[in-house]
């Protein structure tokens, strides 16, 4: 009895082997034959972009209108930075480019005026020209008087009054021509001066417009601050840790929380090198997330990294250095959604998310 019991005991044992070992060869098989149309790691995960919120100018909080993880619009506002210093700033700013449009208008009036003067310089001088060649020919006469009086005064055929009197007359037609040639030079410097005056004046408008210019840059730089005193958010998306507060300051460039882009999601699988030998763009994934086993995404392959990422490392490892260990690399590979994912069960990815993904080899 106890024989027959041990070998009934033994034939059991041989058929649980044997169903172990023919269920072990149909799964071998099954990987082996999924193994050369597929490539799968779990070494992936969900990304997101991540935008920072960010001021342009410094300030105090005044008030922080949102908190954490609210989903927010593009436009909305987030924070509002106390505007005092940047209304003082505008004033300012308004009250230049009215002081400068004022310069303007004075600078143009001034060219009217110097234009006149110049005008009125080059008159005179012209007038002198003319009363000029009027006194060179009472000269001439005079002159000529001079000399016949001279010779008639030798042959004693007039008095010495008249004789002396010719002489005064050509001393005097002489001073007059010096006279108005004197003051022909100065109204001539003066029509020179009142042309360079005018000069000056379109220079001086010249530098108005520019001071304009200026000052209405400095209006917009001004107008732009104060805009800017409202912090919006630049995209759709869910905000993450929200950890500011009224009365804190913040300066520009300074990261106050981030803005996370909930509609752009794709995955960052990292393959083993050996696995890239049939991987292509475009080709079918199929992504599972650890938070959610039971729903399967689709993905297509959309590219790969032009490096692996020890390279991206913060100290990548130097093979030249004699303590080399060939370890195999491991190759960012980016994961597109395609548009036939459930939407709703889109919706709940976060970034950081571990999934598992298998890639259909064509």
């Amino acid at each position: 009895m106890e024989q027959e019991q041990k070998q009934k005991t033994n034939k059991k044992f041989a058929l649980i082997v044997s169903v172990i070992l023919v269920i072990g060869i149909i799964y071998g098989g099954y990987k082996f034959m999924h193994s050369l149309a597929h490539e799968e790691t779990d070494d992936a995960q969900l990304e997101a972009n991540m935008t920072p919120i960010i001021p342009h100018v410094s300030g105090y909080i005044d008030k922080v209108l949102v908190s954490d993880n609210d989903i927010v619009k593009k436009g909305d506002t987030l924070l509002i930075i106390d505007n005092t210093d940047y209304l003082i700033q505008l004033k300012q700013a308004e009250a230049n480019v009215t002081a400068a449009q004022s310069g303007l208008a004075v600078s143009e009036a001034s060219i009217g005026s110097y234009a006149a003067n110049s005008n009125a310089a080059n008159a005179q001088a012209n007038s002198a020209s003319l009363t000029i060649e009027t006194a060179k020919i009472k000269l001439w006469r005079a002159q000529n008087d001079f000399k016949r009086y001279e010779n008639l005064f030798k042959n004693h055929s007039i008095t010495e009054q008249q004789y002396e009197q010719a002489l005064a007359a050509k001393q005097e037609a002489e001073k007059q021509l010096e006279i108005l040639q004197t003051q022909q030079k100065a109204r001539a410097s003066q029509s020179n001066a009142a042309s360079h005056q005018t000069t000056i004046s379109k220079k001086q408008v010249t530098v108005a417009e520019a001071q304009i210019k200026l000052a209405e840059a400095q209006l917009s730089a001004a107008v732009q601050n104060l805009n800017y005193t409202y912090v919006t958010a630049p995209i759709d998306g869910q905000l993450a840790s929200v950890k500011v507060q009224s009365g804190q300051f913040v300066q520009p460039g300074q990261s106050l929380f981030y803005l996370v882009n909930t509609k752009d999601k794709w995955v960052v699988a990292n393959f083993k090198e050996t696995q890239l030998e049939k991987m292509t763009v475009g080709q079918k994934v199929s992504i599972t997330v650890d938070a959610y086993p039971d729903f399967e995404f689709e993905g297509i392959v959309s590219n790969f990294s032009p490096a692996t990422g020890s390279k991206f490392s913060l100290l990548p490892p130097d093979n030249a250095t004699g303590n080399f260990v060939k370890t195999v690399q491991r190759l960012p590979v980016k994961i597109d959604f395609t548009k036939n994912n459930d939407a709703e069960q889109f919706k709940k990815l976060r970034s950081g998310m571990n999934v598992y993904v298998d890639v259909h080899l064509d």
